[in-house]
């Protein structure tokens, strides 16, 4: 038997395995992503040598294109305009504030630990661990206990940020002498990449929802093909960036904006579903993709690095997940009037995830000097945040909800208390994790 099939076979079954005992290890420490991420380094070179970067590129870079693509535009689509209106001075002050200087602080630290790299090599460590991952804080997300202010702002937040990085990653890496985007000169994929990739999502998304909408009036088309509609919209704009040199990530997310508001825009009040309901089955999908993307993660990057750590890239790994995601959430909700307890609680809760696995992973294809540095670096963060966040996530949000019910007793006028408008936890590994009522 080949080993793409020992591959094919080993997925499968810690999947289905997972899927088993799912129900009794949604309430403990052992989250999805630590299960997926530690069967992947048994599985990779470091143990096994079942799945290999080297023999099974082409695959895996495709499973991990896609799965990002997928959960840029479904996250996207079911961003609402009141979710930075309403109540919506967190996730503001988060992404407009917090998100730039996060992705300063990740550049100066990788300058003072990370000697050897360009200006712009470090700049794409800063980028590349900027973003958050929702499903590394589902139960931070989810948590009833937890105030809807909080769980609100950090799923916008989550939802949003990995988007908003992609043009520093796709400006920084342009930047770097022999690699793909190089080619182009960073004016050229400005306007490409950018420009035209933004222009071409937001044409397709619209276009695509409009059709939709219009099906629906007409009883065309069936509840089942209405649930795969959103894959193919997805898949047009990102292949429609690719072929004219764009970014297909930036054109997916450009997407799934305007393919929402177009089915918020045409509803016709006749029962037709909104676009939380027409992205179940692609988020459900996506959440399957990214749970098997991190078990490819801990194969091909994470088990490699491991087997060559450094005091400085352990060192930044652990400041990356501290200080360069708190600091920079205090500065920003300065003047808030948010409790230190919630502020602290917001800082923590900063997991790095698939994009920046998938980001990492485009980076070390590139093969130039000082991409493989970039690579361990993101892959031990984002290692160390799976486990960190992954084992904290439950006690913390039992630890922060009963604080935050103690202190809302006492003090009515409590900024936490504030009602914010729920929006749906954007799930990476929806029924992988989602327990039984």
């Amino acid at each position: 038997m080949s080993s793409g099939a020992w591959t094919g076979v080993a997925v499968a079954g810690i999947t289905a395995a997972y899927a088993l005992g799912s129900r009794r290890l949604s309430s403990t420490p052992l989250s999805s992503a630590i299960v997926f991420v530690g069967f992947g380094i048994l599985l990779g070179p470091a143990v096994l040598g079942i799945v290999d970067l080297k023999h099974d590129a082409a695959p895996i870079i495709t499973l991990l294109e896609a799965t990002l693509t997928l959960v840029l535009f479904t996250d996207a689509m079911t961003v609402r305009r009141r979710d930075l209106a309403t109540g919506g001075f967190l996730p503001g002050r988060l992404l407009g504030i917090g998100l730039p200087l996060s992705l300063g602080a990740g550049w100066l630290l990788a300058w003072l630990l990370l000697p050897g790299l360009t200006v712009w090599e470090l700049a794409l460590i800063g980028a590349i661990l900027a973003p958050t991952d929702a499903a590394l804080e589902e139960t931070a997300i989810s948590s009833p206990r937890v105030p809807a202010l909080v769980r609100h702002g950090l799923n916008v937040e989550s939802g949003l940020n990995d988007g908003m990085v992609l043009p520093f990653f796709v400006l920084f890496l342009a930047a770097i002498p022999g690699t793909q985007y190089a080619q182009d000169g960073v004016a050229g994929i400005f306007w490409r990449a950018l420009v035209l990739s933004t222009a071409l999502g937001l044409l397709v998304g619209g276009i695509g929802g409009r059709l939709l909408q219009w099906s629906r009036a007409r009883g065309w088309g069936t509840w089942e093909w209405r649930q795969v509609y959103p894959l193919a919209v997805a898949a047009a704009s990102y292949e429609l960036a690719v072929v004219t040199d764009g970014s297909g990530f930036i054109a997916a997310w450009a997407a799934g904006f305007a393919f929402g508001f177009a089915l918020r825009r045409y509803r016709t009040g006749d029962g037709q579903e909104g676009p939380d309901r027409t992205a179940e089955f692609a988020r459900n999908l996506g959440g399957l993709l990214a749970a098997i993307s991190l078990l490819v993660f801990g194969a091909v990057l994470l088990g490699p690095a491991l087997e060559h750590l450094s005091w400085r890239i352990i060192l930044y790994a652990v400041l990356s997940l501290t200080v360069v995601r708190m600091l920079p959430v205090a500065l920003s909700l300065a003047g808030s009037r948010l409790r230190p307890p919630t502020v602290a609680y917001i800082g923590w809760f900063g997991p790095r995830g698939l994009a920046s696995v998938v980001l990492a992973l485009l980076v070390v294809e590139e093969h130039v000097h000082g991409m493989e540095l970039v690579g361990r670096v993101v892959a031990v963060t984002v290692g160390l945040s799976v486990l960190l966040h992954g084992i904290s996530a439950v006690a913390l949000a039992e630890r922060y909800g009963r604080w935050h019910e103690k202190t809302a007793a006492t003090t009515p006028d409590l900024r936490e208390g504030t009602p914010a408008p729920e929006a749906p936890a954007r799930r990476r590994f929806g029924p992988l994790d989602k327990p039984e009522m």
